[in-house]
């Protein structure tokens, strides 16, 4: 109940963010500590108002996936278990002409959180040369992703 009341008092920004894209749903089931697992596909038994798109995959697949319009759809994929929101970088009625770019960051062995720092530096200074803005986000799992759009 926390974490739904968390994101309904910032559900603006996180809107500004997630909403009106399809996202993959990042549940955490067994809780904050448990093991996530990634559902493409919206749950069947979803409420009626969660409205969802349909994404093509490279192998010809397809899934409906979630799309959350306001501050109920987020609490909604809340509740499910879903602590960090994980959006496309599509909207849901545009998905063939992405708006946003992403800049995946993380540590690993023997690259530790100093030159991520310094990788990003690179990035910002990279985006201003080409007139664009980049915001930093915790990715939800071990390091951050810059958001363009």
């Amino acid at each position: 109940l926390d974490l739904v009341k968390y994101y309904l008092a910032v559900a603006d920004g996180a809107l500004r963010g997630a909403g009106g894209r399809p996202m993959a749903l990042k549940r955490f089931v067994d809780g904050a500590e448990g093991e996530p697992f990634f559902q493409k596909r919206a749950p069947d038994n979803r409420p009626d108002w969660i409205r969802t798109a349909e994404l093509t995959f490279p192998s010809g697949r397809t899934a409906d996936e979630v799309v959350i319009d306001d501050a109920a759809g987020l609490a909604w994929v809340v509740n499910l278990g879903c602590i960090d929101l994980n959006p496309h970088p599509v909207r849901a009625e545009d998905l063939d002409h992405p708006d946003e770019l992403r800049v995946d960051l993380d540590p690993v062995p023997g690259v530790p959180w100093p030159q991520v720092r310094e990788v990003a530096l690179v990035c910002r200074e990279s985006l201003e040369a080409v007139g664009l803005v980049g915001w930093p986000k915790t990715s939800g799992s071990r390091g951050i992703h810059i958001n363009v759009r």
